[in-house]
C-alpha cells in the first residue's frame, strides 16, 4: 500500500483527486478528486479495486477522505479504440479531475505524477496492461457539494468537514 502523501518537506499543499468506479456508486454521487479508470473486463479483481482506491485516497492526505472518488468502468474490447484500431483488450485509460487543490508548478506536478505512477505500475505491469493517465484541474469556484461551496483549503472549516467525513452547512456566526 502506498503510504506517502503529497505533502513533503518542501511544504507543498495536498491535492484532491477522484477515481471513478462505476459499479457501486449511488446515483447522484459527486466526487472530487475524481479518478475514472476505463479498463477491459476482468482487468482488476474486487479486492484490487478496493486496494487501488485506498492507495489513491492515501495520496490526498490530509484532505477529507470523502473528497476522493474512484470509478472503475469496464469497457468491452469492441468498444475501446486506440489509434483507430478496435478490439483493444489490454489498455487502461485513467482520467483524473482535480478540484479541491491545484498543483503550483512543474516540479510539484512531476512529483505527484511519480506518486500516481508508483501506485499503478505494479498493478499494470504484472497484468501486461498498457496504460495512460492524465489529470485535469478544475477551478475551485466551479465546484459544490450538496449545493454548498466547499471551505477554503487548510481552514478550520475544512478540518470540520474532514473530521465529519462529509460536507456540512456553515456554522452560523
Amino acid at each position: 500500500m502506498m503510504t506517502n502523501n503529497i505533502i513533503d518537506k518542501a511544504g507543498f499543499e495536498p491535492l484532491m483527486m477522484t477515481i471513478i468506479i462505476i459499479n457501486g456508486l449511488e446515483e447522484g454521487t459527486k466526487l472530487m478528486p475524481l479518478w475514472n479508470i476505463f479498463h477491459p473486463p476482468g482487468a482488476f479483481t474486487r479486492e484490487e479495486k478496493q486496494q487501488l482506491s485506498a492507495d489513491i485516497t492515501e495520496l490526498y492526505k490530509p484532505l477529507p477522505k470523502f473528497y476522493v472518488g474512484v470509478v472503475f468502468q469496464e469497457i468491452a474490447a469492441d468498444s475501446f479504440f486506440v489509434g483507430g484500431r478496435g478490439a483493444v483488450s489490454n489498455f487502461v485509460r485513467i482520467w483524473v479531475d482535480h478540484i479541491a487543490r491545484t498543483m503550483p508548478n512543474a516540479e510539484y506536478r512531476k512529483r505527484f505524477m511519480d506518486k500516481c505512477n508508483a501506485v499503478f505500475t505494479p498493478f499494470m505491469n504484472t497484468r501486461g496492461l498498457d496504460w495512460e493517465l492524465h489529470i485535469d484541474e478544475t477551478a475551485f469556484d466551479l465546484w459544490s457539494l450538496n449545493g454548498l461551496a466547499p471551505p477554503l483549503p487548510n481552514t478550520d472549516e475544512e478540518a470540520r468537514w474532514r473530521d465529519a467525513n462529509r460536507p456540512l452547512p456553515p456554522i452560523a456566526g
